[in-house]
């Protein structure tokens, strides 16, 4: 028999587009001969509700779209995830639809609550394994989450199962395809199924779904590979419960992976928020040049504009570098000297400073002016501003609050100074669009005269790991300096984290692509007294 997997990109809410999405696949599916056709996670509404489903109208509402999908998919038997709702009690479920009707339900056991998962703020785990059987071959399923730990698999195949359909929004983080072969491994090994494993593919507030959708026979081969960071409706062939090899799509690595989960991040914030393009500051340093790489990259030169702006300490070369990757792309390039804006700001203020040293204040001004300008472009033509800051510079508080921190989406948001290096190398191996001085001298701010980052932070290879030891694996301070880190530089980094919460709070949302992004899986009080010392 053939089995249909429909990756594919759902629109949180849009309940008649999605179910058009899936009828369509259905019907296609159909016509390649598909007996049945898999979908992702609560793909009928699209992944996470969050508090919409707190909403007794979101189910109503749900539940008639689910009504109206299995109307539309005569002739062939259909798997699609959805919100539960039955006698008060609320389920991350799955569908079996066929013939025109509803013919089971399967509720998700395991409801994950860790990372970006609040699955147990708004869902009942379900307890019960459900079986069909259909061409003679008798599938069990399970949802997401369920195949990460034993029990849920194993009641599938007590229950009969030959092959384990799985449903899932996996959200991408870097090297998260391999994690998921090996859990995958563990449960085909406990229970002596093969997968068919259906992931969505999409962008989501500051989720990445990188699809990858694979199917693992019971040896804990894998003998299927869709595509990654795309929507696609692939068949898969069965033959008395074992699946066939079949289309072996490259999985995308590394440097790679990143790149397209940030491409596609960006896509589908504009256009599923309907923004008509993009501006940004493009400063002539290497944040703001991967920045307008990834956004050209994702939305097409005519959407994004970059603005340069200038103060008295912008260097020549700055503006050298950020003329050529205009040029380069082709995309529209507008030149705004600050420096009136900032004498007239100075003249307002003297009075007020008078016998102050000059200090971060007046550095933060020129900061300030650019997001002002930047956000008045974005009021005038309805342009989305993107922020340039990445992850190190938000770790240790190395950003301006009304500044240079302006702005609707923060694309590099996750992505340390380190990573910035590797995937501006990467994307000029595809084409060269950075020009390599931007690359390879060494970064600053331009607030002040000769200016680097390195005048106030350690080197970013010293940040960066010892953030990544600290946000990401939870290592105390002890544990960070037996890694080979400086103390000095360990407790200062750690302190910097600590005391520029506030300013992470009110950051622009940006695209995750560690396993602990600041953003839904970071949940730190901003008032706290508590100093990291063990």
């Amino acid at each position: 028999m053939k089995i249909a997997i429909a990756q594919i990109n759902c629109l949180l809410g849009d309940l008649a587009g999605n179910v058009a999405k899936i009828a369509d696949c259905a019907a296609q599916a159909r016509e390649q001969g598909a007996s049945l056709l898999l979908t992702p996670e609560l793909s009928l509404c699209g992944y996470s509700p969050e508090d919409l489903l707190l909403r007794d109208g979101f189910y109503r509402s749900c539940n008639t779209a689910l009504r109206d999908l299995a109307r539309k998919t005569a002739g062939i038997a259909l798997l699609v995830g959805h919100p539960h709702e039955v006698d008060g009690h609320r389920h991350n479920a799955a569908s079996l639809l066929r013939d025109g009707r509803i013919v089971a339900t399967y509720l998700k056991h395991s409801l994950p609550n860790y990372s970006v998962f609040d699955e147990q703020r708004y869902f009942e785990p379900g307890k019960a394994a459900y079986v069909f059987e259909l061409e003679g071959v008798k599938f069990g399923v399970n949802i997401c989450a369920d195949v990460w730990f034993e029990p849920a698999a194993r009641m599938a195949r007590m229950a009969g199962a030959e092959v384990l359909l799985v449903l899932n929004a996996s959200p991408f983080h870097h090297d998260k395809q391999a994690l998921r072969y090996e859990v995958l491994r563990e449960r085909v090994g406990e229970a002596g199924l093969a997968v068919v494993y259906a992931n969505m593919v999409g962008g989501q507030d500051e989720l990445v779904f990188d699809g990858g959708s694979f199917v693992m026979d019971a040896q804990g081969q894998v003998v299927h590979q869709l595509p990654s960071f795309e929507e696609a409706l692939r068949i898969v062939e069965i033959d008395g419960g074992i699946p066939l090899l079949g289309e072996m799509v490259a999985v995308p690595q590394d440097d790679a992976a990143i790149y397209r989960a940030l491409c596609l991040g960006v896509r589908d914030y504009i256009e599923k928020n309907r923004f008509p393009s993009v501006v940004l500051g493009l400063s002539g340093g290497i944040d703001s040049a991967l920045t307008l790489a990834v956004a050209v990259d994702a939305l097409g030169v005519d959407r994004v504009r970059a603005v340069m702006m200038p103060s008295p300490y912008t260097a020549q070369i700055s503006l050298d570098d950020a003329r050529e990757m205009a040029q380069i792309l082709g995309v529209r390039y507008d030149e705004l000297d600050i420096q009136p804006t900032y004498a007239a700001l100075e003249s307002t203020l003297a009075p007020l400073f008078a016998g102050l040293p000059t200090d971060t204040t007046e550095e933060n001004l020129q900061a300030r002016i650019r997001g002002t300008l930047l956000m008045a472009i974005s009021n005038k033509t309805g342009a989305l501003v993107l922020t340039t800051g990445n992850k190190s510079e938000m770790t240790v508080g190395y950003c301006t609050l009304y500044g240079d921190m302006a702005g609707g989406f923060a694309v590099l948001k996750d992505v340390s100074k380190t990573w910035v290096y590797r995937l501006s190398h990467y994307r000029n191996r595809q084409g060269r669009v950075i020009p390599e001085r931007i690359i390879t001298r060494p970064p600053s701010a331009e607030l002040k005269p000769d200016q680097t980052d390195q005048d106030s932070l350690p080197s970013y290879d010293d940040l960066d790991g010892i953030m990544a030891c600290f946000v990401e694996r939870n290592l105390a301070i002890p544990e960070i300096i037996e890694q080979g880190y400086a103390e000095a530089d360990v407790r200062r980094v750690v302190r910097l984290l600590q005391i520029n919460e506030y300013k992470r709070r009110q950051a622009p949302v940006g695209i995750r692509i560690t396993d602990r992004a600041f953003g839904k899986d970071w949940r730190y009080p901003i008032t706290a007294r508590y100093q990291e010392g063990y």
